[in-house]
């Protein structure tokens, strides 16, 4: 088994995971190996972008129909500066 030093790390970052390990029953070190086994274990999925963030909400009432308005040609900037 390897081992590892940390340094310089936040008195408040320090008390956090004495206050986690003693809620779990464990020493520190253990919950810093359970944490670290965690986060490197984690199967992350890639980030959703914003229709796919509402669509996870949306989808399960059913989703939603809109009415989208037809489109309008653009303005020329003549017509603008009269």
């Amino acid at each position: 088994m390897a081992s590892i030093t940390i340094r310089r790390l936040d008195d408040r970052v320090k008390a956090q995971l004495q206050i986690r390990a003693a809620s779990h029953g464990r020493s520190m070190e253990e919950e810093a190996r359970v944490i670290l086994r965690a986060g490197l274990t984690a199967k992350h999925a890639p980030p959703l972008n914003l229709a796919q963030s509402i669509r996870k909400y949306v989808e399960p009432f059913g989703g939603v129909e809109l009415d989208l308005p037809a489109r309008e040609p653009i303005r020329s900037f003549q017509k603008l500066a009269k």
